[in-house]
């Protein structure tokens, strides 16, 4: 269905109130990579365990049946976009996820895919 929009009257008050409100371009680039780093299915089941519970790379390779090259490159990825965080413990990292924003965005997005 394609619409086409009859009315040739701009609201200017409307345009003016939403160019104050306007973000910066930074913010709309750093959402748009944080759902780009989201739309790989192996980065979604990283994703989907560490909203579960801390893993480290050797967990998440058992739990996921993927390579260990595999899914540190992929937790790589999940750190750089500020996803995921890392902790030391010996000679282990463990891997969780950086806030409640994320786990929010994720489980919104994983309940709409169900339906």
């Amino acid at each position: 269905m394609h619409t086409v929009c009859e009315n040739v009257t701009v609201n200017d008050t409307a345009i003016r109130a939403l160019q104050r409100e306007l973000p910066e371009d930074a913010c709309f680039e750093k959402s748009a990579n944080l759902f780009k780093a989201l739309s790989d299915p192996s980065r979604a089941k990283i994703i989907w365990a560490l909203n579960r519970e801390e893993l480290c790379v050797h967990n998440l390779t058992a739990l996921l049946g993927m390579s260990q090259s595999s899914v540190s490159h992929q937790l790589s990825g999940l750190r750089a976009a500020g996803i995921v965080t890392a902790r030391k413990s010996g000679k282990e990292v463990y891997y969780t996820l950086a806030d409640h924003h994320i786990r929010e965005i994720f489980e919104a997005g994983f309940e709409h895919a169900k339906e």
